[in-house]
Order: C-alpha cells, then sequence, then structure tokens
C-alpha cells in the first residue's frame, strides 16, 4: 500500500466544505428514525443522495438496503464502505432542535451520523474518480441492532462480484459517544464482541407460598443459577480471553402467596474468541441442567448464536492507523487496549473480507467522555463536526487502498 501523503489535507479540507451538506441530512435522518430491516423513508433519502451525485443506486429486494458503486477510472479490486440504517426503539429525551419525531423511535446509537458520514465520504471519491484503480461498493444496511441486516445483504449478493472486481477489503465506522470528538480508535484482532443470547425456562412445582416445602420453587432455582453463572465465569475464563454472562431479566409469579411452576430468566453472552465462545457455551450448559436438577427441577435452555465476533485483520487495522495519522494527525489515533464488549453485525462482511471497523469519537467538547449520555441512551448527543472526519476518514482509507491494490 501506498504512502502518497499529498491528496489528504485537501481532502480533510474538503470534508469540512461538505460539513453543512452533511448535517442537513443527518438531522433530516434523525427526526425521522425507522427501526428494523423495513427502512423505506430512510432508504428513500439515502437514494436521492445518491442520485443527486450521479451514482445509480440499487435497493435491496427483502430489506430496505441501498448500495451504489463509485467507479475509478482505472481497472482493480473493490473496496467496501458500509453505513447502518435503523433506529431504536426508545423515547428521545435530547432536547434537540431536530429530535425525533416519531414516538418511541430514536436514532440513539448514532445510525444517522453513519449514514451522513458515508454520503459526504461518497461524495469525495466520486469527485476524485481518476484516482482510483478499482471500485468503491457503498453498503447502507438496515437491521443492526439485532435484526442481522449484514447477514441478509450478504445473503441478497452483496459479495457477489464479477471476476476481476472481487472485494479484497471493508471498512466500517461508528460513531461512539465515549470518545473524544475527532478520534479514531481501534485495534488489531478482536475490536468488538461476539453476541449470543440465553432464554431459559426452570420448570418446578407450584403451591402456596406459606408452605413451600410441598412444592418446588422455581425462584430458588433461578436465584442460584444467577449466582453461580458469575462464579463460573471467574473460575473458569482466563482473564486475558475474556467473557461476560449478564442475566438481564427474570420474570415468575404473579402474587404475594403463589409459589409459580415456571421461572423465565433471559440474558447475554459476550465473548472475543470463538475457543471462548464454545467453552463458555458449555459452562453456561453446565450450570442450568446441575443447578436445576440438584434441586429436583428442570431447566429448558435455549443459547442463541448471535453476531460473531468483530475481527479487525491487524494489516489493514495497521494501515487505517497510518491513513488517519496522515489524515488527522498521530495524536488522533487512540489505539484501543481491549475489545469493546457490545456486538456488531459488520462482524459477517469481516468474515468474508479482510477490514477494519473504528470507532470514530463523537462525544460533544463540552461533556466529559466518562459521564457523557452514551450510545443506546435515550440522552445520547453527537458531537457533528466528527462527521467531516468520518467523511474523510471513509475517502482517504478507500484511496490508499486502492492506490496500492
Amino acid at each position: 500500500m501506498t504512502t502518497d501523503h499529498t491528496a489528504l489535507p485537501d481532502l480533510l479540507a474538503d470534508a469540512h466544505a461538505l460539513l453543512p451538506e452533511m448535517i442537513d441530512v443527518r438531522r433530516r435522518l434523525h427526526r425521522r428514525p425507522e427501526v428494523g430491516l423495513a427502512l423505506p423513508a430512510t432508504q428513500a433519502v439515502v437514494v436521492a443522495e445518491l442520485e443527486r451525485m450521479g451514482l445509480a443506486p440499487r435497493v435491496g429486494r427483502a430489506i430496505s438496503s441501498v448500495t451504489a458503486v463509485v467507479e475509478g477510472a482505472r481497472p482493480g479490486p473493490t473496496i467496501v464502505l458500509r453505513a447502518d440504517m435503523d433506529g431504536l426503539p426508545l423515547q428521545e429525551e435530547t432536547g434537540l432542535a431536530f429530535s425525533s419525531e416519531i414516538p418511541g423511535a430514536m436514532h440513539a446509537c448514532g445510525h444517522d451520523t453513519h449514514m451522513a458520514m458515508l454520503l459526504g465520504g461518497a461524495r469525495l471519491l466520486a469527485a476524485r474518480r481518476e484516482q482510483l484503480a478499482g471500485r468503491v461498493l457503498l453498503m447502507f444496511q438496515p437491521g443492526e441492532e439485532g435484526f442481522y441486516g449484514a447477514r441478509a445483504m450478504l445473503e441478497e449478493g452483496l459479495l457477489d462480484l464479477p471476476a476481476g472486481e472481487e472485494a479484497n477489503a471493508a471498512f466500517g465506522i461508528h460513531s461512539l459517544a465515549k470518545f473524544a470528538s475527532g478520534t479514531v480508535n481501534h485495534r488489531p484482532g478482536a475490536q468488538m464482541a461476539a453476541a449470543d443470547f440465553i432464554r431459559a425456562t426452570i420448570h418446578g412445582r407450584g403451591g402456596h407460598a406459606s408452605e413451600p416445602h410441598l412444592a418446588l420453587d422455581p425462584i430458588v432455582v433461578a436465584a442460584e443459577i444467577v449466582t453461580a453463572l458469575q462464579v463460573m465465569v471467574t473460575r473458569t475464563v482466563d482473564a486475558f480471553d475474556p467473557a461476560v454472562v449478564t442475566i438481564a431479566h427474570i420474570n415468575a409469579g404473579t402474587t404475594t402467596n403463589i409459589v409459580p411452576e415456571t421461572a423465565t430468566l433471559e440474558g447475554t453472552i459476550r465473548t472475543v474468541s470463538e475457543g471462548q465462545r464454545d467453552a463458555v457455551h458449555a459452562g453456561v450448559t453446565r450450570v442450568f441442567a446441575g443447578i436445576a436438577a440438584a434441586h429436583g427441577a428442570t431447566a429448558e435452555l435455549d443459547l442463541e448464536r448471535g453476531y460473531p465476533v468483530t475481527f479487525n485483520d491487524p494489516g489493514f487495522a495497521a494501515f487505517v492507523s497510518r491513513v488517519a495519522a496522515d489524515l488527522l494527525g498521530q495524536d488522533a489515533v487512540r489505539p484501543m487496549p481491549a475489545p469493546i464488549m457490545g456486538g456488531e453485525d459488520f462482524s459477517y462482511v469481516l468474515q468474508r473480507v479482510p477490514g477494519a471497523f473504528v470507532f470514530l469519537g463523537a462525544c460533544p467538547p463540552e461533556l466529559d467522555p466518562a459521564v457523557a449520555p452514551q450510545n443506546h441512551s435515550n440522552r445520547v448527543v453527537y458531537h457533528e463536526p466528527a462527521l467531516a472526519v468520518g467523511a474523510a476518514l471513509h475517502a482517504a482509507v478507500a484511496l490508499r487502498h486502492l492506490a496500492g491494490g
């Protein structure tokens, strides 16, 4: 990959010139969030913006995805740049003038900023086609928030490209309110965790709460399981290959004087390696079965594998660090000492194509990142000038990669 630095200062200046347009698009999207895989209004905004650039967007068959290609002047491979599109089921309480107008829905994870940044990056790239030896595949994806939208786009043929035009890199940016605005935060290897789901029902025997010895109380079994899961993690999981097991929802009983027949538990497992993922699944299964059996109850357990580990190719992550340092200065590049235990479905793309996923700091400078409302809070606020940094970084990574591809 080349290390020509000449184009990058102009790229950042041009991105700042586009900032008012990106803010306008971001705010329009923020006012009208949609949740899940069907995002017709969001899709329409993205399509219109791409057409305004002279690109030819294509929409998904079964989901509200959008793709478009910025074709370079010379032949070469393809790099994928991705933005997710969906909001969250939250009632916004930021007080912003452009707050969500949709009751119970909000762009609380910054996906509106992701779309605005990728549209800005696309505009920068479309003006620099002569510098591209290959093409840039723009991926606008619905359903990141638990709906497997990236996997659906792959199933619909996202990477089924002609011979000689195959994708050999993929890059994504996620705004994060926990980092200082304009900083690029990432690491080689595991960037985010695999996110799996626990759903279980403990079957006991109902009865009168005054005579628990004549019943078989599933609540005490569930309580012991919750405690035992935490002990399992601390006693069996290598601290340098971490795991998180959290039971976040328990439901049992209807009133004060009835021992219920069942108790249900729901939670999550987070791991950053496939080996640990398998080991924790096995441990959770043992805990549920063993403790239930010890009490004479039974446990009906469903462990669902969710998004895999988001894995940054070490070589590509190092390349992104160099590009970001050239673009923004070395101080803006912040190596992450450890993964974040959230999950991300861009992981499915990175399983197919080497690449990297980075966090763009977007905490407003007047706030302390340590205590500011974070992603998925209905009070989270993002620093809009960071949009210029994200747009320029999308374009810089694509330009540099294709220049050396």
